[in-house]
């Protein structure tokens, strides 16, 4: 294999693909990625028998061949060349990596040793557009639990059918909602995606791809991107379990309604949040239906207190009611309207944040307990 391409894109390149590399895999070769030199192309892959991508960038390819490498060795010797042409010739199982002022030689293992990524190509794919995808991504994943014991809700579900698409996620303290009712599809889908897995897609497809097509059959799903330089996939195990039924979560009835601009609010959030964040992240709300606004508070006892006040459309009796902070600032950064809605009954059953217009997304947050 010999090979030229250009610094800064093989950098970009494998900087993505270092962050799924194992730091303690099964066997060693999982530590690698593996380089595919095809005509015009060179093609990278890491793989840790759960999740997978394969990538692909433009060369000036001289011999074709394959072969692995350490990742994250490669990595972080790329990263610190300065931009220029780069030539990779292989020897063996060795590498010479040569630039305009010096060359690396590491030593790798052969391409054969390196799983292959599933491929499903048996299986239907399902079109999405891109900016659909990214927009029910932003809107929900954050949502998703950090917590591997509960491994079923560190995952995005998704259910596709003829009412349109839908994305939610939940930690079991809040639920994101956010649904397309204008994608149709007569192609059935319900999974749960693991929320690490989504993210690296999140950032392959913020590079700007018009389409992503989908398979997926009951244990694995199968997501490829078109570049200029060929299909680009990401692979990855389906969660298994039944996800809760988030839709019962929801309340059908409401006694407080309230309307107000959403970067205000998203403001003085932050604003009182420096105090919140240095006791309990608990931030106050108090609903004053008379006067029309929105009272903000949140002390820290050794450093002082915070209170800011917000003009609001309020139906409804006054309320008090408190929050974490950022599950709060999360909801309100995701919606881009400029209006939000807050649902509310009491200050001990869950609230529901909205988009005004736009956007279809519900945000329902449990609130938190305080004493007077």
């Amino acid at each position: 294999m010999k090979l030229v391409c250009q610094q800064q894109d093989l950098n970009s390149k494998l900087s993505l693909l270092s962050r799924v590399v194992p730091t303690n895999p099964t066997h060693p070769v999982l530590a690698n990625v593996l380089l595919i030199a095809q005509e015009h192309r060179l093609g990278l892959t890491v793989f840790d028998l759960s999740l997978g991508i394969q990538v692909w960038l433009s060369a000036e390819v001289k011999e074709m061949g394959s072969l692995t490498l350490p990742a994250r060795f490669l990595n972080d010797i790329v990263s610190r060349l300065p931009n220029c042409t780069l030539e990779i010739q292989t020897d063996d199982q060795a590498v010479t990596l040569t630039y305009d002022a010096g060359h690396y030689q590491m030593q790798g293992l052969a391409a054969e040793e390196f799983p292959g990524l599933p491929t499903l190509e048996e299986v239907e794919p399902l079109i999405l557009p891109t900016s659909l995808l990214l927009e029910g991504l932003q809107a929900t994943l954050f949502a998703a639990s950090t917590d591997e014991s509960k491994q079923i809700l560190t995952g995005l579900h998704i259910k596709a059918s003829e009412s349109g698409v839908e994305f939610a996620s939940t930690d079991g303290h809040r639920l994101a909602i956010a649904h397309f009712p204008d994608l149709m599809t007569s192609q059935p889908m319900t999974i749960t995606i693991p929320a690490k897995a989504l993210r690296e897609l999140e950032r392959m497809l913020a590079r700007g791809v018009s389409d992503i097509s989908l398979r997926f059959d009951t244990s694995q799903i199968i997501f490829e991107l078109i570049s200029e330089q060929g299909a680009e996939r990401l692979s990855c195990r389906l969660l298994e379990g039944q996800y809760p039924a988030y839709p019962q979560l929801v309340p059908k009835q409401f006694e407080r309604q309230v309307t107000v601009d959403r970067q205000l609010l998203l403001g003085s959030v932050e604003r009182i949040a420096v105090l919140a964040a240095r006791k309990n992240n608990i931030i106050r709300l108090q609903l004053d239906a008379t006067q029309q606004r929105i009272a903000l508070s949140a002390e820290a006892p050794e450093l002082g207190m915070g209170e800011e006040y917000l003009p609001a459309q309020i139906s409804g009796e006054d309320l008090e009611i408190a929050f974490n902070v950022k599950y709060l600032s999360d909801g309100l950064k995701t919606m881009t309207s400029q209006d939000v809605q807050l649902q509310l009954n009491s200050a001990t059953m869950p609230a529901v944040l909205s988009p005004v217009s736009g956007q279809h997304i519900t945000y329902l947050i449990m609130p938190i307990q305080i004493r007077s």
